[in-house]
């Protein structure tokens, strides 16, 4: 059973093969202005989550590095209310000027509507 504010490996999309899994036809969307989702059905009974963020949208790692961990610690507090999907999320232009609370704010508002869409598609 799985720690519901843990963090670990088995909560990650880990291989190339995962991430391809997830682009090559995600079923569900979840986007705003900066931050994209993509989510997938997984067999795994927990979801997991991969974070993509070129250095196009954010040139230094020290930025790259404060959105990551925005993105994960939002996503271990959400992921109770997740359904078992796999899900990429993808960083677009201007995320790097969001300061930490606007990009809190920004992710939980992902969460609810990605966690929402997942159920409808599920109950399809």
């Amino acid at each position: 059973m799985l720690n519901s504010t843990s963090y670990g490996r088995e909560l990650r999309l880990l291989t190339p093969s995962d991430f391809q899994t997830v682009f090559s036809n995600p079923p569900v969307k979840a986007v705003t202005s900066h931050i994209t989702m993509l989510a997938t059905p997984n067999t795994k009974g927990h979801p997991r989550i991969g974070v993509t963020i070129s250095k196009k949208r954010a040139k230094r790692a020290v930025d790259r590095n404060r959105i990551k961990r925005q993105m994960r610690e939002t996503f271990r507090l959400s992921q109770h209310k997740l359904p078992s999907f796999d899900i990429v999320i993808i960083a677009k232009p201007g995320i790097v000027e969001q300061d930490n609370a606007a990009l809190r704010d920004t992710l939980n508002y992902l969460w609810r509507k990605l966690a929402k869409r997942c159920v409808q598609y599920q109950s399809r």
